[in-house]
């Protein structure tokens, strides 16, 4: 089955919204470093969570490319990457137009 550019951004779109927010504590991960740069021990206080499970997370949005690092010193410093989050808005808003213009258009059975 081919898949259509449109479908194919989409996908990319769904893919990229289930990566930050598809976990409660991940959302909360992206919410925190909306606010500032912060390090894995930022991170555990503000949460709660272990450093394992944090690191984990944070290796999805590295992965993902919704943050990047800047060592300081022993201390590797997370920030998010605000053209990553403006492409995953623009998708959002594409979307949400697409079922502006659905109407009363609705498939036979």
């Amino acid at each position: 089955m081919l898949i259509s550019g449109q479908d194919a951004h989409e996908d990319a779109t769904e893919d990229a919204v289930v990566k930050l927010f598809g976990d409660p504590l991940r959302a909360r991960i992206v919410r925190l470093l909306a606010t500032e740069q912060m390090c894995t021990c930022h991170l555990i206080e503000e949460t709660g969570a272990r450093q394992p499970t944090i690191s984990h997370h944070l290796k999805i949005l590295r992965q993902a490319g919704f943050v990047d690092t800047e060592p300081q010193g022993r201390f590797t410093y997370y920030r998010l990457r605000p053209e990553a989050l403006a492409t995953v808005a623009d998708g959002l808003a594409a979307l949400a137009e697409r079922a502006r213009s659905v109407d009363d258009r609705r498939r036979p059975c």
